[in-house]
Formats: C-alpha cells, sequence, structure tokens
C-alpha cells in the first residue's frame, strides 16, 4: 500500500507542477480568473466536464447506489448532464456576450450592487459545500490506499487542494482539466472492464437483484417528489458559478455554448461506469461500512499496483479539478463583486493576491464542513439547493426578460433560500426545493407587478 501511496502523490505533484507552470501568467485578475477568455473547445468542454465530474459523479453516486440501487442515480448522470446541456443551449451564448468577469457582474448590471452581494452570500456556501464533498471524497481515497485515518486524510486533502487551488488561475486549472478528465475516463474504462473481465458482464447483470434495478418507484415515490428529484440538479446546478466561470472563459458564444453541451454529453456517456459498479458492488464486496468506498474497494480488488495507481492518481486529479472550480468561483465572486469594490482602487497585482487570500480562507472552511458532514451526496444535496430556487428564478426571468427590478430579485432571493431552510430542517415536507422555487417565483412576480404599479400611481398622485 505503500507503493500506491507513494505513486498516488507523484501523480498529484505532477499535476501541481503543471498549475504552478501555467498559473505564472496570471498576471491580471482576469487572466486569473478568466484565462484571459482564451479557451477554447478542447480545453471548454474537458473544463465543464471536469468542473462536474468529480467525487459525485464517481465516489458519492456510486455509494448512494450501492446502498439504494438504481433509484439512487437520478442526479447522477441524468440530472447533472442535463443540467450543462440545458445551460449550453440556452444560458451560454447570452451570459458569455454580456462579457462579465463572474456571475455576480450579471446581478449588479440587471437589479443593483446590493441584489449582487446578496447573490454572492448565498452562493458562496453552496460553493464550499460542493468543495467539502470533494475534499471528503479525497480523505476517503487516500485512507482506503494507505492506513491513515479518514479525518487525517481529510486535513491532509483540504491543505493540498487549498494551495493547489489558490496557486493556479483559470488557465492552469483548464489545462489540468484535459489532463485530468482524459486520465479519468481512462481509469474508469480499465476498472470497467477489469470487473468484467473477471466476472463477465452477463453474469454481473444476472447478479443484480430485480429490485436493485428499479428507477425510481423502489423509493415509492409519488408525482411531485420524483419532480423535486429532477428539479433539485437541474434547476440547482444549472447557474452554478462554478460552470458559468469556465463558459465565460471561452474565446467566442459559439465555444462556449458547445464546450457547455458537449461537456453535458461526456458527463451523460461516462457516468454510467459508476452507476454499474455500484449496482453490482454489493454482489462483489457485500457489507461496507461506508458505500462510498465501493469504488476505491473494487479498483483495489480487481487492479494490479501499476494500474491501480493510475486509475486512484487519475480519481484524485479528476476530484482537484472539481475542488479548484468550487474554490475559485466562491473566492473570484467575494474577491471580485465584495472586497475590490469595498477597497476602492486596487492594482491588479493587489486583486489576483485578494483572491487568492479568499481560496485559502473558503479552503479551511471546506476542511471544516468536510470533516463534520455525514457524507458526500449529503454535501452535494446541500450545495445545490442552499439559496439556488432564487438564483435560478432572478437569473433566468432577469436574463431573458425586463420585467422586475431589484426588490423583485431581493424577494425571490430571499423568499427562495428561507422557503427552502424552513422546509429541509423545520418541517417534514417532501419536496422543500419545489416549494422553495414556487415562493421564489411568487415573491419575484408578486413584487415585479408591485415594482410596476407603484410608480404609475405616483405619477397619477403628482399629476393631480
Amino acid at each position: 500500500m505503500n507503493t500506491i501511496l507513494i505513486g498516488i502523490s507523484v501523480y498529484i505533484l505532477l499535476q501541481f507542477i503543471i498549475g504552478l507552470l501555467a498559473s505564472r501568467r496570471a498576471g491580471d485578475e482576469k487572466d486569473y480568473l478568466l484565462a484571459g477568455r482564451s479557451l477554447g473547445p478542447i480545453l471548454g468542454t474537458f473544463t465543464v466536464f471536469a468542473t462536474w465530474y468529480g467525487a459525485e459523479s464517481v465516489i458519492g453516486a456510486a455509494g448512494l447506489i450501492y446502498s439504494d440501487g438504481f433509484s439512487g442515480a437520478t442526479g447522477d448522470p441524468f440530472g447533472y448532464a442535463f443540467c450543462l446541456i440545458i445551460l449550453g443551449l440556452v444560458y451560454a451564448i447570452p451570459l458569455w456576450r454580456r462579457q462579465y468577469t463572474t456571475f455576480g457582474d450579471f446581478f449588479r448590471q440587471r437589479y443593483s450592487s446590493g441584489v449582487e452581494k446578496l447573490f454572492v452570500l448565498l452562493v458562496v456556501p453552496s460553493s464550499i459545500f460542493w468543495a467539502a464533498a470533494q475534499v471528503r471524497a479525497f480523505g476517503h481515497i487516500i485512507s482506503v490506499v494507505s492506513d491513515i485515518d479518514v479525518e487525517l486524510a481529510i486535513m491532509g486533502a483540504a491543505t493540498l487542494i487549498t494551495l493547489y487551488t489558490m496557486a493556479g488561475g483559470m488557465r492552469a486549472t483548464a489545462i489540468t482539466d484535459l489532463i485530468q478528465g482524459i486520465a479519468l475516463i481512462a481509469g474508469l474504462l480499465v476498472l470497467f472492464f477489469a470487473v468484467i473481465n473477471a466476472h463477465g458482464l452477463v453474469t454481473l447483470i444476472e447478479s443484480v437483484p430485480p429490485e436493485r434495478m428499479q428507477f425510481l418507484s423502489a423509493q415509492g415515490m409519488g408525482f411531485w417528489e420524483v419532480v423535486e428529484q429532477w428539479a433539485l440538479p437541474i434547476c440547482g446546478a444549472t447557474l452554478a458559478a462554478e460552470v458559468i466561470s469556465r463558459i465565460l472563459a471561452t474565446n467566442s458564444a459559439g465555444t462556449a455554448r458547445s464546450a457547455s453541451v458537449l461537456g453535458g454529453l461526456l458527463y451523460l456517456v461516462f457516468g454510467f461506469l459508476p452507476v454499474f459498479l455500484g449496482l453490482i458492488g454489493p454482489g462483489l464486496i457485500a457489507g461496507l461500512e461506508e458505500p462510498e468506498q465501493i469504488i476505491p474497494a473494487l479498483a483495489s480488488q480487481h487492479l494490479a499496483t501499476l494500474p491501480y495507481i493510475l486509475f486512484a492518481g487519475a480519481l484524485v486529479s479528476a476530484i482537484l479539478s472539481t475542488v479548484d472550480s468550487a474554490l475559485l468561483a466562491a473566492a473570484s465572486l467575494l474577491s471580485h463583486n465584495i472586497v475590490v469594490p469595498l477597497k476602492g482602487s486596487v492594482s491588479e497585482r493587489q486583486k489576483v493576491r485578494i483572491a487568492r487570500t479568499a481560496v485559502v480562507i473558503l479552503g479551511v472552511l471546506a476542511w471544516y464542513l468536510a470533516v463534520h458532514a455525514g457524507g458526500v451526496y449529503e454535501l452535494i444535496e446541500t450545495a445545490v439547493a442552499f439559496g439556488t430556487a432564487g438564483v435560478f428564478v432572478v437569473g433566468t426571468i432577469g436574463l431573458f426578460c425586463k420585467f422586475g427590478d431589484q426588490y423583485s430579485a431581493y424577494a425571490a432571493l430571499i423568499a427562495g433560500s428561507f422557503i427552502w431552510f424552513v422546509a429541509e430542517y423545520y418541517s417534514d415536507v417532501a419536496t422543500p426545493y419545489l416549494l422553495a422555487l414556487a415562493g421564489a417565483i411568487l415573491a419575484y412576480v408578486t413584487v415585479g407587478l408591485l415594482e410596476r404599479a407603484l410608480p404609475a400611481r405616483a405619477g397619477q398622485t403628482s399629476s393631480s
């Protein structure tokens, strides 16, 4: 096992060096946060794919399916793949053409600086939950291949990932995403065929009990609960700051659209590999205390030392690419949309320094959440639900029509967050996210009508 751990460490070190070399070109804020808007179709596609295809797609989803069967596959790969495709087809071109530095700029330009700040305060926690999920998954992998305690491994993972993200910018992330995405796909294929070769495809499929193959009915869900399961990943992740920063960094509107759509298609295709391995997992390794360790455990059981090192290194590097996306997106919102405007006149070098400092602070928070969370998928569900209902409503309406002003946005953002929080933690409601979406829409429309009526009434009063 020490040999495997050394091999993984070397693999990670190589990725870290690549990130450092690429980050040396980050001379100003836009270069650090958006790679100078220079990402072409290949880098753009793989950085979009790698942003989402990480711990939740491999470790978290496989663990959930190991426990619950195919009914646990709603979000991964379907929901998150569809959200990328929808982002590309509907949102990518309008967002790119406005030349924003962060998604927060949209809320300032469309509504007000106050709405911009509220958006940041709601979205940054979501990114930190997302980063914490990756850190926790990283810790599990290190724990499996060594004798290191899980919590100690999570601490080491958080430290390394924070340093990795702080050193690199968007260009470094995009380059390593390309390498890491290809490596992860290759690693999963190696594991898939190793398992098939050892046991036979037909035998493995026949060994899965029929009840584990049921998609939704196994959970006894009603109609609205099914809708909730789909709305959470699609509405919660389509306008996520992490992936929007990727499409803003591409070199054209067409590239922004194609990178998002192709990234979603890659996600859909290769997302089935962890689904399959999670389904057959109980028949090969029964009674895992930590279901999220099924993929590393299968790899340890079916791969020789060198293939296992390559697989584990690829999986770890993919987690790196996902977590640095989350930390960089959150840090960019805090620095560009909150700290820099408060400080006034700031040089480009200082802007980059502020962003890097924000990465460190957020990395510490991600470590704390990773240690105290119940599991990777629990963190993911919190990340895609916290504050995102209002963001989806305000972003969608504000991007495509002129109805509603800053108070409509305030109302929707606050209502969506408040309703979800109360419904999730203080009630027995089965569809907290749908309630949050409905509340955000109602708040936006109601206040928007008042915004439209009040100026008209004020004009009538003055004229009389």
